[in-house]
């Protein structure tokens, strides 16, 4: 099926390619072919950059995340769908009357042929712009800690000394004095000025608070009237919200009115709707202060009238167990001095040096009687150890007895004393040398002649 194009505006001719289908007598199309062909021909219509105002918003969904909502602008709508990651990626809370620039296509939805703009990109249009910002350098510092509740410094409940930074040319000034001498003139008010809007406000409120925060006061009221958005983006500076964040004295922000939040009211250590709100968050009223030193001198009195009490039950509850105890120790020491006091060794003394005296003559007799007895089996054991070695001396000797009688037999017979028995003697010099030539004896020599049966001396008086 052919479908006419007309050749200046490059777009579909419906109406002649009904007419031509109708002409050929062609069937026509199922309401399912008519939008797959519908969603075709959007299909091919390049990527658009679109700008309106967001009316009818609904999402994200609880289950998908999509957003739904229409953009508009005097003379037409369109309904647009926003997936979710591209959601989350924009970092922007939708809501109706907000001004978008939108980045997509076209598409046709074949379940019910409508007509949607799918949107790969948003961002915010005019004034919004300027939100984004503000959000994302919000966002930023809150990842940094500088709005953590546990960073934020207590402020002194009654502040004695207060510095304020603002304009010293406007009615706020005016407000916070009036307010501070009304609720409690004891106050002392010290007072900074500067410039809240236009170029360069940023730098001066920094060296105000440089300035305020030296003098030491309890708190710093940074404060300013009511204002557009655009007025109020001086408190919406990165340096001045770390200037707050980073002063050493306790900052507390009166900054437009109740609806108006900007970063510095994020990073300050006490946050107020209203420049009079934050003079009476820090000095309250003097009749209030009596009223509150009044009323905690009465719970004071009542408290300590009631610990009194307390202690009094508690001190009389501990004597008497302190009384019961002593009484409980003493008559148990009283039982056991009684107790010792009856003991042997003190009645009578003398029976432990008796005790010892018939133990040690019992001791003596034991031994006495047992001296014998341990003697006799000692000689018992002797004799019969002695009678064991004797019979063990025998066997041991016996087989070699034989032995030793043949080798007493044989050195007998080669003994020289056998050869001396039968009438020969040895002649030994004085020197103990055996004679076995008379021609080394000399005449008068001293001999020792030894015999069969004994020895005798003898002098040599000749050698042949």
């Amino acid at each position: 099926m052919a479908w006419g194009r007309s050749e200046t505006a490059g777009r579909v001719d419906f109406a002649a390619a009904a007419e031509r289908q109708g002409a050929d007598g062609e069937a026509p199309l199922s309401v399912s072919q008519a939008v797959s062909t519908a969603k075709a021909r959007v299909g091919e219509i390049p990527m658009l950059l679109v700008t309106g105002e967001v009316t009818g918003f609904r999402g994200p969904n609880a289950r998908s995340g999509h957003c739904y909502f229409q953009v508009k602008d005097d003379a037409a709508a369109m309904d647009v769908i926003v997936w979710r990651g591209v959601y989350q990626a924009s970092g922007i809370q939708l809501r109706d009357g907000m001004q978008l620039q939108l980045a997509g296509k076209f598409d046709v939805y074949v379940g019910s042929g409508r007509l949607s703009f799918i949107a790969k990109r948003i961002s915010v249009a005019g004034e919004g712009l300027l939100r984004q910002q503000v959000a994302e350098l919000a966002r930023r510092l809150e990842a940094e800690g500088l709005m953590a509740p546990e960073r934020k410094r207590p402020i002194p409940r009654f502040c004695t000394r207060v510095a304020v930074v603002t304009s010293l040319s406007g009615s706020v000034i005016d407000d916070v004095r009036r307010t501070l001498r009304r609720r409690n003139p004891l106050v002392e008010l010290q007072m900074v000025g500067c410039q809240v809007q236009g170029p360069g406000a940023p730098a001066t409120i920094e060296r105000a608070l440089a300035v305020a925060a030296a003098a030491r006061p309890d708190a710093i009221l940074l404060v300013r009237g009511g204002g557009s958005f655009e007025d109020l983006m001086t408190f919406n500076d990165e340096g001045l919200a770390r200037a707050v964040a980073a002063c050493p004295v306790p900052v507390v922000t009166g900054i437009g009115h109740e609806p108006d939040t900007c970063i510095c009211d994020m990073v300050a250590d006490r946050r107020t709707s209203t420049p009079t709100a934050a003079a009476e968050s820090v000095a309250p009223a003097l009749d209030e202060i009596v009223a509150s030193i009044d009323d905690r001198r009465v719970r004071l009195g009542r408290a300590m009238g009631a610990r009194l009490e307390r202690e009094g039950q508690e001190a009389e509850r501990l004597g008497a167990l302190a009384e019961r105890s002593i009484r409980s120790t003493l008559s148990a020491e009283r039982v056991r001095v009684d107790s010792l006091a009856r003991h042997r060794c003190l009645t009578d003394p003398s029976s432990i040096v008796d005790d010892r005296v018939a133990a040690l003559m019992q001791a003596e007799q034991r031994l006495v009687d047992a001296i014998p007895r341990s003697l006799a089996q000692k000689a018992q054991r002797l004799s019969d150890v002695a009678m064991r070695m004797d019979a063990a001396a025998t066997r041991i000797v016996r087989p070699h007895e034989q032995r030793v009688g043949s080798l007493a037999a044989t050195l007998d017979a080669l003994s020289p004393l056998k050869v001396l028995g039968r009438g020969y003697a040895i002649a030994r010099t004085t020197d103990g040398h055996v004679v076995t030539d008379a021609s080394a004896l000399a005449e008068g020599d001293e001999v020792s002649v030894r015999v069969g049966k004994g020895s005798f001396e003898a002098r040599v008086t000749g050698v042949s």
